[in-house]
């Protein structure tokens, strides 16, 4: 039988990335969106030079990677130059992660996309997890992190969904307010619950 999708996403430093871990420990085949959107403009893939055709040769690296840090900066505050980059980038992104996930062996496999909901990628999944978090602690969490002011982490989090939004289309709510030892007890619950669904309906 094959896996059935769970989409697990969450806002910018809500801990998405530490709750996929700890489910790809518990032997749950993972799959993150974000990967497959580095994967898909590394040199010598087709959208590389696409991107290059559009935006100019300014777009790269002295090696001739991607440098990402100016790609955003000139899609940013431009929703013209966003929409069509989206719209190169989104069906690559989604046969790089199919492709991916046809690989699990384990009886689900789960697709890490921050922009699960606003993408239209929970389409693809049979069930969504959202990991939630307050937004003081999500702008404070990444601020740290990211070594970057509030304000741009604020200004990262008009662009993603609303929480509204996103916890609309949930079926399950991981809520990671408290310490990592909790977090991987929440995840192991999960699992367990998860290792009883067929097709990721109960």
């Amino acid at each position: 039988m094959r896996p059935w999708i769970l989409g697990l996403t969450g806002g910018i430093g809500s801990g998405k990335t530490a709750v996929a871990d700890h489910f790809a420990s518990l032997g749950v085949h993972v799959v993150d969106a974000d990967q497959a959107a580095r994967w898909v403009v590394e040199p010598g893939r087709p959208a590389l030079a696409q991107i290059v055709a559009h935006f100019g040769e300014g777009i790269l690296l002295p090696g001739g990677g991607l440098n990402r840090p100016a790609l955003r900066e000139r899609i940013f505050d431009n929703p013209a130059e966003r929409q069509w980059l989206e719209q190169l980038l989104h069906p690559l992104i989604r046969a790089e992660v199919a492709q991916h996930l046809a690989l699990a062996e384990s009886p689900y496999a789960i697709m890490v996309s921050p922009l699960l909901i606003e993408s239209g990628q929970y389409r693809q999944v049979d069930r969504v997890l959202v990991v939630d978090v307050p937004e003081s602690l999500q702008v404070a969490r990444t601020a740290a992190r990211d070594q970057t002011s509030e304000e741009q982490v604020r200004s990262i989090l008009k662009v993603q969904a609303a929480r509204e939004e996103r916890l609309k289309h949930a079926d399950d709510v991981l809520v990671n307010d408290r310490d990592l030892a909790w977090l991987k007890g929440e995840v192991e619950r999960l699992h367990r619950f998860y290792l009883t669904l067929r097709g990721g309906r109960e």
